[in-house]
């Protein structure tokens, strides 16, 4: 890929980006410029990746013909006054915070910009993201293709309209913190039946990752493969009966809609 990749801000989100985007070979190292808030972030993200640093977020929007926003939501008004200038007609701009709308957006930069609002996970930092993205206009189709096979390798992206970004963050930006209390919940259980907690991690993670393989992969619904776990008059019914019954499906329900709710407030 011939683009300039250009990052305002690169904390751990943007650090996957970066990693995956070089990792998957489709853009050098050469073609690659970070603006960072400090001179020491600046000289380890060069020496570890080869890739250019400053710490001017102006010189990366002149640059970059895309450039990803991955600052905190709070900086971004502040960010784009900075370069809304820097931006040309022809570069695609892609952001990922929450709450930030493609008119909020437009209306920062006050002119016509290519924007892509994406919503990533943490995921993506061990290549399993999982990605929401909508499209502002002016963006081709040939364009946001582009965007699509830039990220796929770190995550798996999906189009949605805008008015789901707000459920995307419930149901995939967000949601890693209650998988991971799930993970905590199924270790600790297994801890007090006599199992070394790092042993018990594994096992409980594993089994998460490759339920979840099992959904993207077989294409069957998530109740069909529950119902082929749960042998007649075995444990495995009885585990579920108990988890019907503390209300874990109401409780991940009304998380998520609090989630939502806060999410279309910002």
């Amino acid at each position: 890929m011939s683009r300039k990749i250009g990052f305002i801000g690169c904390g751990n989100m943007g650090t996957a980006i970066l990693q995956g985007i070089l990792d998957s070979g489709k853009c050098g190292a050469a073609d690659v410029i970070v603006s960072t808030k400090s001179e020491e972030s600046a000289k380890a993200k060069r020496e570890k990746y080869g890739i250019d640093t400053t710490m001017d977020n102006c010189v990366v929007a002149r640059e970059a013909d895309i450039l990803f926003l991955a600052v905190k939501p709070q900086f971004y008004a502040q960010v784009i006054a900075q370069i809304r200038d820097e931006v040309r007609e022809a570069e695609i701009v892609v952001t990922m915070a929450p709450g930030k709308t493609l008119e909020w957006l437009r209306e920062q930069f006050g002119k016509a910009v290519k924007l892509i609002r994406t919503m990533p996970n943490t995921p993506s930092m061990v290549k399993e993201g999982m990605m929401g993205m909508c499209v502002g206009s002016g963006v081709t189709d040939e364009e946001v293709a582009l965007i699509r096979e830039l990220c796929d390798g770190f995550t798996r992206t999906e189009v949605v309209p805008e008015h789901l970004m707000d459920v995307v963050t419930a149901v995939s930006g967000s949601s890693p913190a209650y998988v991971y209390m799930f993970i905590e919940a199924m270790a600790d259980a297994a801890v007090a039946g006599g199992m070394q907690r790092s042993q018990a991690y594994t096992f409980a993670a594993q089994a998460v990752l490759g339920s979840a393989k099992m959904v993207l992969e077989t294409g069957e619904h998530p109740g069909v493969l529950k119902d082929k776990v749960c042998s007649p008059g075995g444990t495995t019914i009885q585990a579920v009966r108990v988890l019907e019954d503390k209300g874990m499906r109401s409780a991940v329900f009304e998380a998520m809609m609090k989630c939502l709710d806060i999410s279309r407030n910002m």
